[in-house]
């Protein structure tokens, strides 16, 4: 590639000097192009005044570049890039202008002049961005604006006509002049306008007034695109939808289509009832549940026999990890779970409540976010809670330390959770010592007839992992 030494010498008309001035400042083109995150060149004028000629560029590392090839050599015309060849004949700088890239790409930029030291103007300095994707918004913004105008004609033939198809419409239209008077109104929108006081024909009367002083006028006559607004008139509830249809040698400036929304919003007011009763009696499970592991707890002090007070505990641990469930669905009043912050909680409750005095056991939680409907959640609320346990019990039992390691995998629909510890690891005869534990039981119960899924218990060599997978939605059971 030619130098611009070279590139000058042989092909603008500038002198020695004034190509010093250029290099000099080609040598900060890379961090102008990385600070701007934009392609800069420096473009000098040609004999030709409606031609320029790239003798230096730099590409950004920090943003993506518009460019595949170099350009340094190429031609810039008028007709691409009016704000060059301004720059150079004018002096003037070009903030924002919009041209065509070399390789046909929509661009802004920014045209500096480059002057020597007389003040003639020796070349620009050029910064571009690709705006081919706001180029591409704002035809699309120009179709929607098209499609709208040719509804609003639609709508108006149809409402201005004599056909029967008005009456099956179950929105009232409604035609208004500049002073928000009615032109015209439809059987529908007669009859939503009775129910809310008013009879006779409206023709003449002010929207304003019809609609008790409810409405903006300035908003009705604003050729703002379509204003929605909903309104509650004694027991009626109403969308309006104003659009400026601008038509007033027909006697009509805006269009509103009005539509009874009684029922709907009496239907949301329900859900919000019944939502408010759901939550409630989350709240109230698990306050029950709460009190269940409170009387459990003052029976299992009562104990002086360990294996007995085991037994208190571990029930105590499976009632408070429902009780998490139930705690989330009355705060969120949703049928899903975040399950990450159930896990947390459950994980450090049965650590701080099994864990010797000496013993410092360590949780971490990793992996993949998982949100769970309400019974896959529980039931894994319960699966977790007796995998920790079990590493808490048996993995450490003569160790004053040890790490628990939780991990969370979702690919599609199925969900995988691995459980690792550090521990002693499994015993020799690992199946026959599984079929003792109560909790292992309970788990391999839970995954295979509640989750659908597998369990699978291996030692490590640094300890034991059990891995549960299983579908997000289990299949139906098939009838007998």
């Amino acid at each position: 590639m030619p130098s611009i030494a070279e590139l000058c010498a042989e092909r603008t008309l500038l002198s020695t000097e004034e190509v010093e001035v250029i290099i000099d400042l080609s040598r900060h083109l890379q961090l102008f192009a990385d600070v701007f995150q934009s392609d800069v060149f420096i473009d000098c004028p040609l004999a030709d005044q409606g031609t320029a000629l790239v003798v230096a560029e730099a590409r950004p590392t920090t943003a993506p570049s518009l460019y595949h090839s170099s350009v340094v050599g190429m031609h810039a015309y008028a007709h691409n890039e009016p704000a060059v060849m301004f720059c150079l004949l004018s002096g003037q700088p070009v903030i924002g202008s919009r041209g065509i890239s070399q390789e046909q790409i929509a661009m802004r930029q920014n045209v500096v002049p480059i002057r020597a030291k007389t003040g003639r103007v020796i070349g620009v300095l050029i910064m571009e961005q690709d705006i081919s994707e706001i180029v591409e918004q704002e035809k699309n913004v120009e179709r929607l604006r098209e499609t709208t105008e040719q509804l609003s004609e639609t709508l108006l033939a149809v409402a201005l006509s004599e056909s029967s198809v008005q009456s099956l419409m179950h929105e009232g239209i409604v035609l208004f002049d500049g002073q928000a008077h009615i032109t015209y109104a439809n059987p529908r929108a007669r009859q939503m306008l009775q129910e809310i006081g008013h009879g006779g024909a409206p023709e003449g009367s002010s929207l304003v007034e019809l609609f008790y002083g409810k409405l903006d006028r300035a908003s009705l006559l604003a050729p703002t695109g379509i204003v929605r607004q909903e309104l509650v008139i004694g027991h009626v509830a109403l969308e309006l939808k104003t659009v400026s249809i601008n038509r007033q040698q027909q006697g009509a400036l805006g269009l509103m289509l009005i539509r009874d929304i009684s029922d709907l919003k009496e239907k949301e007011k329900q859900l919000v009832i019944k939502s408010a009763v759901i939550k409630e009696i989350h709240h109230r499970v698990k306050n029950n549940l709460q009190t269940v592991s409170s009387l459990l707890r003052l029976q299992m002090r009562r104990t002086k026999l360990d294996e007995v007070e085991k037994i208190y505990r571990d029930s105590i641990n499976r009632i408070n990890s429902i009780a998490v469930i139930h705690e989330m669905l009355a705060y969120d009043g949703l049928e899903t779970i975040q399950f990450n912050d159930v896990l947390d909680r459950i994980a450090k409750n049965v650590v701080s409540s099994t864990v010797k005095p000496d013993q410092a056991i360590r949780i971490s939680i990793s992996g993949d976010t998982l949100t769970l409907p309400s019974d896959i959640a529980t039931t894994l609320a319960l699966v977790s809670n007796e995998l920790v346990q079990n590493c808490v019990t048996h993995a450490f039992v003569d160790r004053e330390q040890g790490d628990i390691r939780i991990s969370l995998y979702c690919s599609g629909q199925i969900v995988r959770m691995e459980v690792a510890d550090n521990g002693v690891g499994l015993p020799v005869m690992g199946d026959g010592a599984r079929k003792g534990h109560l909790g292992l039981k309970i788990t391999e119960t839970l995954v295979r007839e509640n989750l659908g899924g597998l369990l699978q218990m291996a030692s490590t060599g640094e300890g034991t992992q059990v891995t549960i997978t299983f579908p997000l939605f289990p299949a139906e059971p098939k009838p007998v």
